[in-house]
């Protein structure tokens, strides 16, 4: 892999580009080409070439990709070829959605624990995972080496939490609580708003209407 950094779009496109060659290779498709990814994917082909070419030489020229070796090695590429053990903290309407997308485990996410300070939350039980008690959070990370931590809990207590992850030992954090945390340099954070995202909507909705 080449040393400059790559654009996190290219990123997030790479991660479209293995779920469509998960499906072509299950139909039995076995060549496939930058225009063929780039008309599944929703991006164009210039775009296909570009960001595979980031990671080295993988098709050949008139011919194209072989879908199992470039499926494979995006997945490489994106660290999906091993196991993520996870945590999620705070079991609310959302939270348990999350805890129920089998998705994740599709992906080598693998949810090892949920956490939730109501009491009546505790011991309810979501794709065969009990709810277990908040105070129990720190200590568990570090018995099952947890690589990723999820926060869905109300804004006010996300800080908390985020303490506890970084105390504890994880690697990331996924954080869907509407508030900005403080993490240390070597923690990798992303934030997800939903709020945010729909008003990134509604605005490219309003600007195409004044067109």
């Amino acid at each position: 892999m080449k040393s400059y950094k790559i654009p996190e779009a290219t990123i997030a496109r790479l991660s479209v580009y293995s779920r469509f060659l998960s499906q072509v290779e299950v139909q039995g498709l076995e060549l496939i080409s930058s225009g063929e990814i780039a008309e599944g994917s929703g991006v164009s082909p210039a775009h296909v070439r570009k960001d595979l070419a980031y990671f080295g030489e993988f098709g050949t020229r008139g011919v194209g990709y072989n879908v199992k070796e470039l499926h494979k090695h995006i997945l490489k590429i994106l660290g999906l070829d091993e196991k993520w053990k996870v945590v999620l903290v705070g079991v609310g309407h959302l939270g348990a959605a999350l805890a129920m997308y089998r998705g994740f485990r599709d992906r080598k996410f693998d949810m090892v624990a949920l956490f939730d300070v109501d009491p009546n939350k505790v011991g309810k039980v979501y794709e065969g995972i009990a709810v277990s008690p908040f105070e129990q959070l720190e200590k568990v990370i570090k018995e099952n080496n947890v690589d990723i931590g999820i926060i869905t809990t109300p804004a006010s207590e996300a800080q908390k939490v985020t303490d506890i992850f970084v105390q504890a030992g994880v690697k990331a954090i996924l954080n869907f609580a509407p508030c900005v945390l403080t993490v240390p340099y070597h923690i990798e954070l992303r934030n997800v708003d939903l709020a945010v995202n729909l008003e990134v909507l509604t605005f490219n909705i309003a600007s195409k209407q004044k067109k």
